[in-house]
């Protein structure tokens, strides 16, 4: 049996449940045994934490950890919230008012052409305040699941640096 550790594809379900401002855990995300994450153990850039957590383990193994922002996705910061010029988002000379839509998470470009997503904050008479932050940074997250499959990633997904096939990238 092969235990987690570098260049491994692996398959786990979980729970995710964050602490709100309350102190209360709130589940925010599950994966099922239908919908499972599949990730290429070391290149899935994951938090480098999530993945020590997980080193080591077999197929059968549960799993229970927490993570601080420090450990994941850093703490919330309040220069990640940018005014953008309404302008950015015409498309042929109108707005899209179903896709700017507060709370909706939209693909970004900065000005190297680094890809990103931003959530739509509030849309003013001439701006939209956007927030880069990853939406669980500053969150304390709680994982609690269970290591479905551990296999020999492929030459292919270790060349291309992600999984293929079911749970995984399709070209």
């Amino acid at each position: 049996m092969a235990a987690i550790s570098e260049n491994k594809v692996v398959t786990i379900t979980y729970d995710l449940s964050v602490t709100d401002e309350n102190q209360e855990k709130v589940l925010v995300e599950s994966a099922e045994a239908d919908s499972p994450m599949v990730f290429l153990f070391g290149h899935s850039g994951l938090p480098e934490e999530f993945e020590t957590q997980l080193s080591g383990k077999n197929a059968g193994d549960e799993f229970q950890f927490s993570l601080t922002p420090e450990q994941a996705y850093g703490d919330y910061d309040e220069q990640a919230l940018v005014e953008i010029p309404k302008e950015v988002f015409l498309i042929d000379g109108k707005l899209d008012d179903e896709m700017l839509q507060p709370g909706n998470f939209l693909p970004m470009a900065d000005n190297e052409g680094n890809h990103m997503q931003a959530k739509v904050v509030s849309i003013g008479d001439t701006a939209v305040q956007m927030d880069f932050n990853h939406p669980l940074a500053g969150m304390v997250m709680h994982f609690h699941g269970k290591i479905q499959d551990v296999r020999d990633a492929s030459a292919e997904e270790l060349a291309h640096g992600h999984v293929h096939g079911e749970g995984g990238h399709h070209h």
